[in-house]
């Protein structure tokens, strides 16, 4: 997304494959084609770069998050845009576990071709004086990794997972939504350099679970597992969930988020758990999608 300021408002592009935004304009454009991006900053005053693949093997990948990223990092300096700010993903960090890390406090040890690369392309925009937002889980409503991805282990691990105990950073959609406009329209200089953009205050995976099963997200899971109950559980299933995805939902990975928030002004709202009540219904649906979907024979 592009956004030029214009009177007391401001005026928004969106730049992508695809689609479009009501009332917006909208430009063509596709980060593993740098030709696409040609021009693409143009009359551009603050860059908000969103675009990330997050599946597939490295060359993909690395097209897209960091040569991608690059390339309209160049074209937004050969533009003179004033203001860059990425939205990249703590999970650079590797596996942990985290607790109450700062920026930068441990070195970053991605597992995964999409992080590596976009550790990659945050370099693009470190170099040329921009911010890095790293949040931690992101949910509300369009989240289709997140809760599927506890819907799928609590079936596969269907206890509380090492009594629940795992820590972990979290913010909702709509908040860093608020906090990505905030550095969009700040009127003086925002803080340059990698920011944790989680809510502040980390979630512990009992009461995640537990505010899922109040809203009929999903089932509540009645017994305790210790860790190694729920390892061995989990390499006697069907597959499908790495180790180190359960690591990721059910350990401790949290990271120290207060100073963005407060550098930008932003409110960090009430938390990601008072937020999963307006994205429930979503969550309910989408679930039950999926259920479906999978109930449904292939075809021949």
């Amino acid at each position: 997304m592009e956004a030029g300021r214009a009177g007391h408002g401001i005026d928004v592009v969106v730049a992508g494959r695809s689609g479009s935004v009501p009332g917006v304009a909208c430009r063509r454009a596709d980060l593993a084609d740098p030709g696409s991006l040609r021009g693409i900053a143009r009359g551009v005053d603050v860059l908000v770069h969103l675009a990330a693949l997050v599946t597939g093997d490295t060359n993909a990948c690395d097209a897209v998050n960091h040569r991608g990223t690059a390339a309209l990092v160049a074209e937004a300096e050969r533009a003179g845009v004033r203001r860059i700010v990425q939205l990249s993903t703590a999970a650079v960090y590797g596996a942990g576990p985290h607790r109450g890390i700062t920026e930068n406090a441990v070195e970053p040890a991605p597992l995964s071709p999409a992080s590596r690369s976009r550790l990659a392309g945050e370099r693009a925009v470190l170099a040329a004086g921009g911010t890095v937002l790293r949040p931690g889980l992101v949910t509300g409503a369009g989240d289709r990794w997140v809760v599927p991805a506890l819907a799928d282990l609590l079936e596969l691990v269907p206890a509380r997972w090492d009594g629940g105990r795992g820590l972990l950073s979290m913010v909702d959609a709509n908040d860093l939504a608020r906090l990505i406009a905030a550095l969009v329209l700040a009127p003086g200089p925002v803080p340059t350099g990698v920011h944790h953009a989680s809510h502040p205050t980390p979630v512990r995976n009992a009461d995640l679970m537990a505010r899922l099963s109040e809203l009929h997200v999903l089932p509540a899971a009645l017994a305790d597992w210790s860790w190694q109950e729920c390892l061995e559980r989990l390499r006697s299933g069907p597959g499908g969930v790495s180790e180190r995805q359960f690591a990721l939902l059910a350990g401790d990975h949290w990271y120290r988020s207060d100073g963005i928030w407060i550098a930008s002004r932003a409110t960090a709202g009430p938390g990601p758990l008072a937020r999963l009540t307006a994205a429930a219904p979503w969550y309910r649906a989408h679930l039950a999608r999926r259920r479906g979907a999978d109930a449904v024979p292939a075809a021949a």
